[in-house]
């Protein structure tokens, strides 16, 4: 048998907790060290699996058992941690978005290119059924050409998600608001489903959270290299919330996904498994936090965790990485620009 591979999580808060869920999922992984500055958290999250607490990322790297890192710090602090566990020769998981800018993103891909470690990213979605469904036929080529492609985020926070939290709402640590946050997994889908993205164009603001510094609610239009188009709806504003939902539509196709469950499919020519998929079976394990942040499920990240581990063994996997993680960055990143500027914006991946 394999000796268990020894993971720490960077980080304590809600998103950590379901790092240490999934990580208790899956046979011949421990959790064996949590990080965080807050020490009342970290022994928390570290006590069903008898884990080491550390209150120093420095000191933690020392720990001559631990085979690698996940990160789940304040977006905004992601870079500090990431380049000091590849430093350290530790392969790193690092929870969305990579960083808050592109030039933070590029620093750390330098550095793991330079040491040779692993570095990727969470995006939990990729790896439902119904976005892999979605991803088959794409490949396959039964949308055709595609022609437009949606995605909504329209989310639900109350003014306290906000007010108690040191850094959720701002530019240094959040690097933005609904959009950086939430709509980065339907901004990631879109440039995975449809291709590399040439420009974008967007409005946003804070519309249900007064004195937020950030958007709460945001669209953009997108253009891809391809020649298709594409739009983009992020919000924390939307009362009481609502699921999170892709549209990919070509001349030959259009699927329909909410959550990770299909709900429309339909193409010009139909095949063998079509109609199972249209029975209403076809995903649903990952859900979101259309409306509370600790409803998230932990299937998602269970499955990238997976993948992530078979890569440290030198195993096949489909892990995502720096460079593929920091392309919605880089995206999020025109599109700020773009409703400050008021015109549309090209996209420079990192």
């Amino acid at each position: 048998m394999k000796t268990p591979l020894q993971l720490a999580i960077i980080g304590s808060g809600n998103i950590a907790r379901t790092h240490a869920d999934a990580i208790a999922l899956l046979p011949g992984v421990r959790l064996a060290a949590v990080c965080s500055r807050n020490p009342e958290k970290a022994r928390e999250l570290a006590a069903a699996s008898e884990a080491q607490v550390f209150d120093c990322v420095e000191t933690l790297l020392t720990f001559a058992a631990l085979d690698a890192v996940l990160v789940a710090t304040p977006s905004g602090a992601h870079e500090e941690a990431v380049l000091s566990a590849l430093r350290a020769g530790k392969p790193v998981l690092c929870e969305k978005p990579l960083e808050i800018s592109t030039v933070r993103v590029s620093r750390m891909i330098a550095e793991a290119d330079r040491s040779g470690v692993i570095l990727a990213g969470f995006f939990p979605l990729r790896f439902g059924a119904g976005a892999r469904l979605i991803r088959e036929a794409l490949d396959t080529g039964r949308f055709g050409r595609l022609t437009f492609l949606s995605a909504r985020v329209k989310w639900w926070r109350e003014q306290d998600y906000y007010r108690n939290s040191s850094w959720r709402g701002t530019w240094e640590l959040d690097g933005g608001g609904a959009l950086m946050n939430q709509g980065i997994h339907a901004v990631d889908l879109l440039q995975w489903m449809g291709g590399p993205v040439k420009e974008v164009a967007a409005f946003g603001g804070a519309l249900a959270h007064p004195g937020l510094q950030v958007e709460d609610t945001l669209t953009a239009c997108v253009r891809f290299e391809n020649g298709a188009l594409g739009t983009i709806e992020a919000g924390t504003s939307c009362f009481p919330g609502l699921d999170l939902s892709l549209e990919i539509s070509g001349d030959r196709g259009t699927a329909i996904m909410v959550n990770d469950r299909i709900e429309f499919w339909r193409f010009a020519g139909d095949a063998p498994a079509d109609e199972a998929i249209r029975s209403g079976r076809a995903g649903g394990e990952i859900r979101g936090g259309s409306s509370d942040p600790k409803a998230i499920t932990c299937e998602g990240h269970r499955q990238q965790i997976a993948a992530f581990c078979h890569a440290i063994r030198g195993e096949p996997a489909a892990v995502i990485d720096g460079r593929e993680a920091g392309k919605a960055v880089a995206i999020v990143e025109a599109i700020y620009q773009s409703s400050r500027s008021g015109k549309s914006e090209p996209i420079s991946t990192p």
